[in-house]
């Protein structure tokens, strides 16, 4: 990761195309194959291909009667046989219909199916039908939902219960996918202490290594505990050379050209290491760089810092690297539930909530209040000098669009 300085605040914009930039120049190429009962969360690494028609064969869509439109004059029909899904049907006897139910295949020389809530059953064991007839009617025809050699998923697709149901549709017990990301979290600063341990003056238990590592296994992440770093340059290049192995050291907590930043003086030394400033809040500060060719991201400490500069950036990031296109997350347009006068040079990510079709904010936005996210649905947008009276429409990113 090269080419990261710039003079003044980087438009947010302009920090993800880079970062996504560097993604594609480093993608992870190595191929897993992996049972369709494993795949969930996976990449897939080339497209899927229907090997069949979907469905094979004509069928039914409603429990009734199948016939010949041209048999039918009005008058009551014989049943000649009896389909159900799983059956092999005969062809339709001319004259007949078929009592036939949902899924079951169409018999040869039938083209309708009249559902049996519009057929009467008459005591001679002859079917009336009391409405208008229309050719193909409550049919799925061989073929509906994709043809054999159809392209049915790109390469590059997240798999999901959908994506999953939709493979084992065409019969797929085993997927090719991307090999998983390693990636290794690591924390910087003295005043960090792990949860369990007890607190010295001026120190804070560490939230953002949990948090990390617990989002990053939801994206389907191989993940390295590094741990805290000590202040101290020689036990900061030996945990750093430990990790050669992942695909991405991130890192929380500020690295900056001070004498006693023992990262930043790593990988300066065997490595690359830029400062980006960006127009974003909360989130200002992000590194970027790489040690030993291992590339590096590092995030604002902040927690809210933390929590915003991943999922609008680092997870995108990951997501591109393993070939998905559409990685930044969906949002919508709501009507604000408050008032914004004071615009700012910097776009902010408001932890907020919706309320009776409004976005309505967490009152303490603080950088460094995690709280306000576990209260909120989402993220409120508001644009670089942007000002707000109630009613008008900002965007709106879900939660639930970025963490998983």
């Amino acid at each position: 990761m090269s080419g990261c300085d710039t003079p003044g605040l980087m438009p947010v914009e302009v920090a993800l195309a880079r970062l996504l930039a560097q993604a594609e120049a480093s993608a992870i190429e190595e191929i897993e194959h992996v049972s369709l009962h494993a795949a969930s969360g996976r990449v897939l690494a080339e497209p899927l291909i229907a090997s069949l028609d979907l469905p094979p064969w004509a069928n039914s869509a409603m429990d009734g009667y199948a016939l010949r439109l041209s048999d039918w004059t009005g008058e009551p029909l014989h049943v000649s046989q009896r389909i159900q899904a799983g059956s092999a049907p005969t062809p339709l006897q001319p004259g007949s219909c078929a009592r036939i139910f949902t899924g079951a295949p169409m018999p040869a020389g039938a083209d309708t199916v009249e559902m049996q809530e519009n057929a009467v059953l008459q005591a001679d064991g002859r079917v009336l039908f009391s409405q208008p007839l229309k050719l193909n009617q409550n049919v799925r025809p061989q073929g509906q939902e994709a043809r054999q050699g159809d392209r049915v998923l790109p390469a590059g697709t997240r798999l999901g219960p959908i994506e999953l149901g939709l493979a084992a549709s065409l019969g797929c017990a085993v997927l090719r996918v991307r090999r998983r990301p390693r990636v290794a979290v690591l924390s910087t600063g003295d005043e960090l202490v792990e949860p369990g341990q007890p607190l010295g003056r001026g120190q804070i238990y560490n939230s953002n290594r949990p948090l990390l590592i617990a989002w990053l296994k939801r994206l389907g992440c191989e993940v390295v505990d590094g741990g805290i770093l000590a202040d101290d340059l020689a036990l900061t290049r030996a945990a750093l050379t430990a990790l050669n192995g992942v695909d991405l050291i991130l890192s929380t907590g500020g690295v900056s050209v001070g004498e006693a930043d023992y990262l930043g003086i790593a990988l300066r030394e065997e490595g690359e290491l830029a400062l980006w400033k960006l127009a974003i809040k909360p989130g200002k500060p992000l590194t970027c760089g790489q040690f030993r060719g291992v590339p590096v991201i590092g995030l604002p400490g902040n927690p809210a810092s933390t929590l915003v500069t991943f999922g609008l950036l680092a997870r995108p990031y990951l997501l591109r690297r393993l070939g998905v296109q559409r990685v930044e997350p969906l949002g919508f347009a709501m009507p604000a539930g408050f008032t914004w006068s004071k615009p700012g040079k910097r776009r902010e990510y408001l932890r907020a909530r919706l309320e009776n079709g409004r976005i309505v904010p967490y009152a303490n936005q603080s950088s460094g209040v995690l709280r306000s996210a576990a209260w909120a649905d989402g993220f409120a947008e508001v644009l670089e000098e942007m000002t707000l009276a109630e009613g008008d429409s900002l965007r709106f990113i879900p939660l639930s669009e970025m963490l998983g």
